[in-house]
């Protein structure tokens, strides 16, 4: 028998059908509360780093890994074409390096050391954390604002000790690690869709714009 064509009936009842339309609520009941207006923050400050050409470092842990490399594919590749580019590192993708400070500084300077190499005044740094406390997170954190950067971060909860070392902390309202990742997602799809929109305007077409409004 076709295996998809056996698993039409199969359906998920009880317990399991409850949690995933459970899960879910969970989620939407989440978006009315997110933070807009430090989204819509967030989103000036890597606009006029873009500006002013610098750069923005992204980091994190776990899922929250993944999320600051997504976000620096999606912030690099997805905003060029046009003569504005967004120079964007994420420090989780390059493993030996991160290995490296790992076993011979702590886990918890992973980042922090890769900071003190590249970041100078002005850049722009986006920590990314569920819980809001994780050492490595809050040691990158300490060098940036040691370092004179912006310090912008996306949490959970209600924003950890992270909350109180950034510029403007996107905190997301959920004691539930998964809809808090989910919800960095769509915040980091958020700042990518309104940073690619600016961009993609010729800068003579911003002015000619900006120019007419003040008439």
């Amino acid at each position: 028998m076709d295996r998809r064509t056996e698993n039409e009936g199969v359906k998920l009842a009880g317990p399991v059908e409850f949690s995933v339309q459970a899960y879910f609520q969970a989620v939407a009941r989440t978006i009315p509360q997110l933070p807009y207006s430090s989204i819509q923050q967030i989103i000036a400050v890597i606009l006029r780093a873009c500006e002013q050409g610098r750069t923005l470092f992204v980091f994190g842990n776990g899922g929250s890994a993944a999320t600051a490399s997504h976000m620096m594919c999606d912030l690099s590749k997805g905003t060029a074409g046009n003569e504005r580019r967004l120079k964007v590192i994420a420090f989780t993708d390059n493993v030996p390096l991160l290995t490296a400070w790992a076993n011979d500084a702590g886990y918890e300077h992973v980042f922090s050391e890769q900071l003190k190499t590249f970041v100078q005044p002005g850049d722009v740094v986006l920590a990314i954390s569920g819980s809001g406390n994780s050492a490595s997170v809050l040691e990158g954190l300490k060098t940036a604002r040691e370092s004179g950067a912006i310090s912008l971060g996306m949490a959970g909860y209600q924003g950890g000790r992270m909350k109180e070392l950034c510029d403007i902390c996107a905190v997301v309202p959920s004691d539930d690690i998964q809809v808090v990742e989910d919800l960095h997602h769509a915040i980091a799809h958020s700042i990518l869709t309104a940073v690619r929109a600016v961009l993609q305007v010729p800068p003579k077409a911003m002015a000619a714009s900006a120019g007419a409004a003040d008439d």
